[in-house]
């Protein structure tokens, strides 16, 4: 095939990949699988080459990551760094922000930056209720933080560990662990210094809707009570009861009786079995509602599945069952799905009370609306059930779920194991991928979790993505296109000298990723710098 075609064919897949990432016309794992497939139509790459892209050993590596970063998560280890910020922060915004730097920073230089923001998230918001600080002052420093953190260690993040793939793979020495660090330390101490001293002063000082969910929250949902059967309320006037004069702050609005609207005044009305109130009230006061004798909450069911699922959540009813406040995060499988369809009552035995979207309590149906990324759903559900549904991050929760983790006891085997796959490949007993895939086999061995957990730690949409933009990658090798453009950036940049070539290469991908995911521009940018490099001696 002639290399001038195979080079137009590898260009105009570049490209189409790039848009579709940028106009977000396909997911991201789609669309560089699209570019795979499309290479391989083409002619550019061929049956061999599919083995080395799926057997790269960095993408391996990162998927092991992945699990023994949910190890520590299981067994407590990062609940643990979590609650130590929690205990000593005192209320100071600097001491916050100096603590941040102190635990997650160093989290995120072992651990995957998504579990480490994940877990201070709702840490962060409740120290901010209890103490007055404004979390819109911490939640961008702890994002960035974990970033900065993750530049210090070849395991900090997914990218490093592909970056130093591909330049293996291109024919340099293989990156140790912490042959980054000295760099990556000067670059998370600026970095950790500019956010304490200049960039916090940059933010907003304002509350967060979710930093003052409390007893007091402003923000209220819609959602019905019944009053049960053999409830002590019943006989009473409603004014009077628990219901209205409680520190739940109810305001009923309307009242159901025998399937009806009854027509009376709130202050005439006295409590019968089976009423049904609706009611607009804040999380908390929802969830206090609940807590009284002879109260349950309204849901609205699919009577076609009416038994199913409803076991699992009347046997969970004698132990744990939290009432909680969770986000739809921007990853999540629930976005495009109405709670109907995504059953979380089946398939978890939760149910949802109410549901909140920007500023607009959705009071009516809002089981058929498909659910959106920020959208605010009150939960309840068994307390394994829901810290499962966290886990695997379709829901992000807005309060702490103090829940006692199951393998805690475990945890000196996850910290163990983690430990012993840093030493290992820094000292150069093994490689990087094999003490990784030995350490996430090992974990799963000793029960530190399961395999379904293990499983599900991994992101598989992330490891797809890796794969489309290792072929297209590939491609861009075989076919000549990579060399070209090394060659033309050479020869355009090489009289300004290597530092004006380091800063350019430091823009370029500063730049794209601000477009595309930055593994994309990692995979894509690392074959071109390489030959840059070399042909600059």
């Amino acid at each position: 095939m002639p290399a001038a075609f195979e080079v137009t064919v590898v260009v105009i897949v570049l490209f189409g990949t790039l848009l579709c990432l940028i106009k977000e016309w396909l997911a991201p794992e789609l669309a560089a699988m699209s570019g795979f497939a499309a290479l391989l139509v083409f002619g550019v790459l061929r049956e061999e080459d599919i083995g080395p892209i799926f057997g790269n050993a960095a993408a391996a590596t990162i998927g092991a990551m992945f699990v023994l970063s949910a190890a520590l998560v299981n067994t407590g280890v990062v609940d643990l760094l979590a609650a130590k910020f929690r205990a000593l922060t005192k209320g100071s915004e600097v001491r916050a922000l100096v603590l941040l730097v102190v635990i997650a920073m160093p989290a995120s230089a072992l651990l995957n930056n998504t579990p480490v923001v994940i877990v201070f998230l709702p840490i962060v918001l409740a120290t901010c209720r209890t103490t007055g600080l404004h979390a819109t002052r911490l939640l961008l420093p702890l994002s960035f933080l974990s970033i900065l953190g993750g530049t210090t260690t070849l395991l900090g993040t997914s990218t490093n560990l592909l970056v130093a793939g591909a330049a293996a793979s291109a024919g340099q020495e293989p990156f140790t662990v912490f042959e980054i660090t000295p760099l990556g330390l000067v670059y998370a101490a600026v970095g950790a210094l500019y956010m304490v001293l200049i960039g916090r002063h940059l933010l907003p000082a304002a509350d967060t809707v979710s930093s003052t969910l409390d007893l007091n929250d402003m923000r209220r949902f819609y959602s019905a009570i019944q009053v049960e059967a053999g409830s002590p309320l019943i006989g009473k006037r409603l004014v009077e009861s628990r219901l209205l004069k409680g520190p739940q702050k109810l305001s009923i609005y309307q009242v159901v009786r025998y399937g009806h609207v009854f027509h009376v005044p709130l202050s005439q009305v006295v409590i019968q079995a089976d009423d049904v109130y609706w009611i607009r009230a804040s999380a908390s006061a929802i969830a206090q509602a609940e807590t009284l004798p002879g109260v349950r909450l309204m849901r609205r069911e699919d009577p076609e599945n009416e038994d199913e699922g409803s076991d699992k959540l009347d046997a969970a009813r004698a132990g744990d069952v939290l009432v909680v406040e969770a986000l739809i995060g921007p990853e999540s499988r629930l976005i495009g799905k109405t709670l109907k369809r995504a059953a979380l009552r089946q398939r978890y035995g939760i149910l949802v009370a109410a549901m909140h979207r920007r500023g607009r309590n959705m009071m009516q149906d809002f089981e058929t609306i498909p659910l959106a990324f920020g959208d605010t759903l009150i939960l309840e559900g068994p307390a394994e059930e829901i810290l499962e549904l966290h886990a695997e991050d379709d829901l992000l929760s807005l309060q702490e779920l103090d829940v006692a983790v199951r393998r805690r006891r475990k945890a000196p085997l996850a910290i163990g194991t983690m430990l012993a796959v840093i030493t290992c490949s820094a000292l150069g007993v093994i490689s990087i991928t094999a003490a990784a895939l030995a350490g996430a086999v090992f974990v799963v061995l000793t029960r530190c979790m399961d395999i379904k957990d293990a499983l599900a730690a991994v992101d598989w949409s992330i490891l797809f993505l890796i794969y489309g933009m290792l072929a297209i990658g590939t491609g861009m090798e075989k076919s000549g296109a990579a060399a070209m453009v090394a060659e033309g950036v050479t020869g355009w940049l090489a009289p300004l000298g290597p530092y004006f070539v380091l800063a350019a290469v430091y823009v370029l991908a500063s730049v794209l990723t601000e477009l595309v995911t930055n593994n994309a521009v990692a995979i894509l940018l690392t074959p071109i710098v390489v030959g840059i490099a070399e042909s600059l001696g």
